[in-house]
């Protein structure tokens, strides 16, 4: 998609992304809990943002693999740093015993979910937080993948639950101690820093950030001088984008509304938004951003409706039956979850081009179905046994300052290498 169509896009779509909007905040305002109406708010910016730069934490790995580009990689490292900035201001002096902060411990089942997670969202070519943007973008993929991510989420709950090489840390600081959670809080290795420890922890947060864009360098280096580099045609055309022409500058045009409205964001800068996003969303709730437990208590609800009752879903589960009964918009997971749904779309709209691209996404065969729900059963599975997705077991740990999120990046590239291996050797030639 070129600037020319964007800003030649469909106006009727336009008014119709402002009016969806505009009704989404009005009746979530009328009928939402404060508390629901910002995850709403929350996930409709998540969603605008992530598809606005064309960015998740799927294609960091796959566009490695498949086109030989480590721009999205090295965006995410950014991201990663400019978050722990911003959660080590909202975090240096408060009480940490009042956060939800992913401290999840380092175990087998950390490795493991890793991998199963990066295997599954090369196959499925999204993760927990794509699948629902790629719900507006490409719905019979992400549709087949979202439940069969339900399943195995709902499959891997009993594991999560029960298993000590899930529950267990091999390693555990006094944070991850005292908060009954095990795993490393990485500022409980610099108390003597002069600022309880996060400047250390920044420091070594940037070193691992530096180590992850050097090795992207290099390997991208590598791809260029072997001929193998194709670059990605989102990345080429948000690269390509030039800033407004000043000199013939009207507010009243459609170049404007491109520039405001319409024009992709480069991955740094939706990386920078993202990262601030995130450190509202600390700053409020005082938890990170999860997304995949949701999918298993929607499927538990699924069994529900075909007659299984909520004692019996919730004892398989090793859970209480309170999270498959309670109603949908009062669980902030879910309500950010349609958020990011609704935030897509909302851009799309507003681009001009949603119908174009969902029209884009509509052609699978019965071959590729059954590829994609072998991806969303292991990123399911996979995220009850690392303790979390992308943004759960990566993400939210890393910006948080938890040590697992580091160890889980190394596993769930490993997982995704592997993944992308399967899909060249058996999906690309079928």
């Amino acid at each position: 998609m070129n600037k020319t169509e964007q800003i030649a896009g469909s106006k009727t779509e336009r008014i119709i992304g402002f009016v969806v909007l505009l009704v989404v905040l009005v009746l979530g305002a009328a009928f939402l809990q404060q508390a629901m109406l910002f995850r709403l708010a929350i996930g409709l910016a998540l969603g605008y943002t992530l598809m606005r730069a064309y960015t998740g934490f799927a294609g960091s790995v796959n566009r490695a693999c498949r086109a030989g580009s480590t721009q999205l990689m090295r965006a995410m490292a950014l991201m990663f740093f400019v978050t722990a900035v911003v959660s080590a201001g909202v975090l240096m002096n408060a009480d940490l015993t009042g956060y939800g902060l992913w401290i999840n411990p380092i175990n087998i089942g950390l490795l493991l979910g890793g991998i199963l997670f990066g295997f599954g969202m090369s196959l499925s070519s999204c993760c927990a937080t794509g699948v629902l943007t790629d719900l507006v973008i490409g719905l019979p993929r992400a549709f087949i993948t979202l439940v069969f991510f339900g399943v195995g989420v709902y499959l891997g709950f009993p594991i999560q639950n029960t298993a000590s090489w899930v529950k267990n840390s091999w390693v555990t600081s006094a944070t991850g101690a005292e908060l009954k959670k095990g795993g490393v809080f990485l500022p409980d290795l610099f108390r003597w820093d002069g600022f309880n420890g996060f400047l250390g922890a920044l420091v070594l947060t940037g070193i691992f950030c530096l180590v992850v864009v050097y090795f992207a360098y290099r390997y991208e280096k590598k791809r260029k001088l072997a001929n193998t580099y194709v670059g990605v045609d989102s990345e080429n055309m948000q690269n390509a984008e030039q800033p407004m022409d000043v000199k013939n500058y009207k507010f009243f045009s459609k170049e404007t509304y491109y520039q405001i409205f319409a024009k992709p964001w480069t991955l740094k800068q939706g990386a920078v938004v993202l990262a601030i996003l995130f450190g509202v969303l600390l700053g409020v709730t005082k938890a990170g951003w999860g997304a995949s437990t949701p999918y298993g208590l929607w499927f538990g609800k699924l069994l529900m409706v075909f007659g299984v009752s909520p004692d019996a879903v919730a004892a398989f589960a090793q859970m209480k039956p309170d999270s498959f009964v309670q109603p949908f918009f009062q669980n902030s997971a879910s309500v950010q979850n349609l958020g990011i749904i609704l935030g897509t779309l909302i851009y799309l709209l507003m681009a001009g081009v949603f119908t174009r691209t969902f029209k884009e996404g509509l052609s699978i065969n019965w071959k590729d179905g059954l590829i994609f729900a072998l991806g969303g059963l292991s990123m399911g599975i996979g995220t009850r046994v690392g303790n979390g997705c992308n943004v759960g077991a990566l993400y939210s740990p890393i910006a948080t300052f938890s040590l697992s999120g580091w160890v889980y990046l190394v596993f769930l590239v490993l997982g995704g290498i592997l993944g992308n291996m399967f899909f060249k050797k058996v999906v690309a030639k079928k």
